[in-house]
């Protein structure tokens, strides 16, 4: 397994909560805490403050946890997670407890607010802010999954046929991923045959496979706890009319013009609007409706985001998708999504499935 480090989060974790003027932090979010501690459970509280680090989990973690976790204290609880995170803090004497405001539901926070003497104040992105940025460890991490989702579809795209439905695709592929190890998808995987692809993100159904049909798959695996995403298009057995290679062109080339964007330093509203531009000129523009990417880490979706609303600025290190599409209501659509590092100067491009319109 790839070390983390972990250290050297806690101190940048106590610096960004010392600036915002509280005395701990907490989190009941997996992600955050996986990042923080290296625990990948699915249940845990982490209570952090300027002395220490502690990580609770129930019974059913304690020797996981114990295992996996190096830069913190491993307690066990019982009961309510939220009475026993006030109990903690009240009896620490944390008098101005921060949490992630994305990452809290208003129910967990009225329960620890009932019991919590001190001061609750959710902030915007506390661990967010410095996952954005990717140690070399997530990076490899991020691209062994996706070489993994390009290797477990490939294989997959062997055994189309005609009359397969959809459903059973996305089980194929889902199937492939764990036989080679994934921990599972990172997001519930989509194939969708002909007019279903204009749907961005429908669900696989009955429809099966037919001549002429477009095949469009966004799928992605958790490898060692990190996630990957990757969208192709294709045509099965003959092309469906003119009309969708010429949106399919116009999205390749709405993707090289945004992935040519891309830099540290450079707004991901710029970015988006590369993309967004070049479709809205083809007269497409009002059939293309969501952002252009998004970041990638131990969350499918994570900050930055590439869309009309993002002015974030891109940074050596961020991990994110570059995905423009095109959906026409029941006739079809085409997305095409590559995974990228920012770099200082560009960006490195971690899917190497070829991109070229591809007949199945």
């Amino acid at each position: 397994m790839i070390p983390h480090c972990h250290d050297k989060r806690i101190e940048a974790l106590r610096a960004e909560v010392k600036a915002r003027g509280g005395d701990a932090f907490i989190s009941l979010n997996p992600a955050d805490n996986a990042w923080l501690t290296g625990f990948f459970g699915s249940t845990s509280l982490v209570v952090l403050s300027a002395d220490d680090v502690r990580l609770f989990c129930d019974f059913r973690y304690t020797e996981q946890a114990k295992q996996q976790v190096r830069s913190a204290q491993v307690v066990e609880f019982s009961g309510s997670a939220e009475k026993f995170l006030a109990e903690q803090l009240n009896e620490s004497r944390l008098m101005h407890a921060l949490f992630d405001s994305h990452a809290m539901t208003v129910a967990q926070y009225d329960a620890i607010k009932k019991q919590y003497t001190g001061s609750l104040k959710g902030e915007s992105l506390i661990c967010g802010k410095l996952r954005q940025i990717k140690e070399e460890s997530e990076i490899a991490r991020i691209e062994a999954a996706s070489q993994l989702a390009e290797d477990a579809l490939s294989e997959v795209l062997e055994t189309i046929r005609p009359g397969m439905e959809e459903v059973e695709l996305a089980a194929r592929i889902d199937y492939a991923f764990r036989m080679r190890g994934a921990q599972g998808s990172s997001f519930e995987t989509i194939a969708l045959f002909g007019e279903h692809s204009s749907l961005p993100h429908g669900k696989p159904g009955r429809r099966p496979l037919q001549s002429g049909d477009i095949v469009l798959i966004d799928c992605g695996c958790i490898l060692d706890g990190y996630c990957s995403d990757l969208t192709r298009t294709f045509a099965f057995d003959r092309i469906p009319g003119h009309w969708f290679q010429e949106i399919y062109d116009c999205v390749q080339e709405a993707q090289a013009l945004a992935l040519a964007a891309v830099a540290e330093g450079v707004s991901t509203l710029e970015v988006d609007q590369k993309a967004r531009d070049h479709i809205a000129a083809a007269g497409y523009g009002d059939f293309f409706g969501h952002g252009t990417g998004h970041g990638v880490g131990l969350e499918i979706h994570e900050q930055p985001r590439l869309s009309p609303q993002s002015e974030a600025m891109l940074a050596a290190n961020m991990v994110v998708t570059v995905e423009p599409g095109i959906y026409l209501p029941e006739q079809g659509g085409v997305r095409i999504e590559d995974l990228l590092v920012v770099t200082p100067s560009g960006s490195r491009v971690l899917t190497a499935l070829p991109k070229d319109l591809r007949i199945l």
